[in-house]
């Protein structure tokens, strides 16, 4: 019997692999999105792109589109891979009792997005935490932080903007904090980035991955992604996940010291680049859809004891932004020849042998932010945002 599987956040890569992977192991796969998702409505994985309201400007009717869109398509399993998931989880009971929501009760989710009561909830799971306050102006933050390095950031914030670093110390001259509520200023960890992307389901970690961000925006999102194993972030992860009995997808930061120890720094509880590292055939959608004991072992009352890793070392990365950011990055730094070699290796996030579609689809996406941006007289990344965000606000009743 087929299953049926929406996916929201389709201007997301993130949404487009989950698709291909879904409909690889025989899903019925439908992506929806508040604003033009080529990216995978242009994928022959994708049986239906659907358009739903904005869940930020108009959370009522965003639910009540995935409310009919579940009824019409018959849909078993719902994924968000963007911010719209906590507006998802909020009104989760709006929608069909039979619809699996991959996403969490309202108040873990929130919980677990602030920057800032996360590193409470990290304590005692196995790593470090660095040590942070919450502040609400730059003086506040200079008198806790004295003269040493600090990072501050938004209490709520995503891709590292507004993210400042002061390796130095808070300079006299730094400008005041953006009016954006708390900010959290946080002890500088230096070493070796690294991120991950799980899956648990009931406090139980099913799926799981890390990938060091080879190739990067500055400090922002990376386009770059090679696989890596360390057992302390795995162990980190089962622990969290149980101590919050966290159903969901979780994405954390990290830095590895030079001696080995790593700190987390904050969790993302939605879809991230890490996802990219499973194959086709990795068992995802089980993880995703919470039945992975039952689809390895093949039988009703199967278990799986330990989390499913991608079976393949191979890096990824998102070429188009490889072949221009990265390449004048390397050039600038005087590092064609590693960039050369990680191009070789990896390959490629949109465009696959048998699905080129989605690259043409990621340029029309591209001018219509651009288009948005010019309307709303905002930069590109606003534009494919803004409609999604949620910054730590009151949800009401939809």
């Amino acid at each position: 019997m087929a299953r049926n599987v929406l996916i929201l956040g389709g201007r997301a890569p993130a949404a487009l692999d989950h698709a291909r992977r879904f409909a690889h192991q025989g899903w019925k796969v439908w992506v929806a999105d508040s604003i033009p998702c080529q990216i995978s409505g242009a994928s022959r994985a994708v049986s239906e792109t659907l358009r739903v309201a904005s869940p930020r400007h108009t959370p009522a009717r965003f639910v009540d589109d995935l409310r009919r869109a579940s009824l019409t398509h018959g849909i078993d399993l719902i994924v968000p891979t963007c911010e719209e998931v906590f507006f998802v989880s909020r009104y989760r009971d709006r929608l069909p009792a039979h619809v699996r929501v991959v996403a969490d009760d309202f108040n873990k989710m929130r919980d677990v997005h602030s920057k800032w009561r996360f590193l409470s909830l990290a304590q005692d799971c196995g790593v470090e935490v660095p040590d942070s306050a919450r502040v609400a102006s730059l003086d506040e933050a200079r008198d806790w932080a004295g003269t040493r390095p600090v990072v501050l950031k938004p209490e709520y914030s995503r891709f590292g903007v507004h993210v400042r670093i002061y390796p130095h110390g808070i300079p006299a001259a730094a400008p005041p904090l953006a009016p954006l509520g708390h900010w959290v200023v946080q002890a500088f960890a230096e070493g070796r980035e690294f991120c991950s992307y799980s899956v648990a389901d009931r406090g139980r970690l099913v799926a799981h991955s890390v990938y060091r961000p080879g190739w990067r925006m500055s400090t922002s999102s990376s386009f770059y992604f090679e696989g890596v194993r360390i057992e302390a972030i795995r162990r980190f992860v089962e622990h969290f996940s149980r101590k919050l009995e966290f159903t969901g997808q979780l994405s954390f930061d990290w830095i590895q010291h030079a001696d080995g120890r790593v700190s987390v720094l904050e969790c993302n509880p939605r879809a991230t680049s890490g996802c990219h590292l499973f194959t086709p055939d990795d068992p995802l959608p089980d993880a995703l859809n919470g039945t992975l004991g039952r689809a390895l072992s093949g039988t009703p009352g199967g278990t799986q004891t330990t989390p499913i890793e991608p079976s393949s070392t191979a890096p990824r990365m998102i070429s188009a932004v490889m072949l221009s950011a990265g390449l004048i990055d390397a050039l600038r730094r005087g590092e064609l020849r590693r960039w050369a070699h990680d191009y070789r290796r990896a390959s490629d996030v949109i465009g696959t042998p048998h699905d080129r579609g989605p690259l043409a689809g990621a340029i029309r996406d591209l001018a219509s932010y651009a288009r948005l941006a010019l309307a709303q007289r905002c930069n590109m990344r606003e534009a494919a945002t803004q409609d999604i965000e949620w910054d730590g606000q009151e949800l009401p009743e939809a």
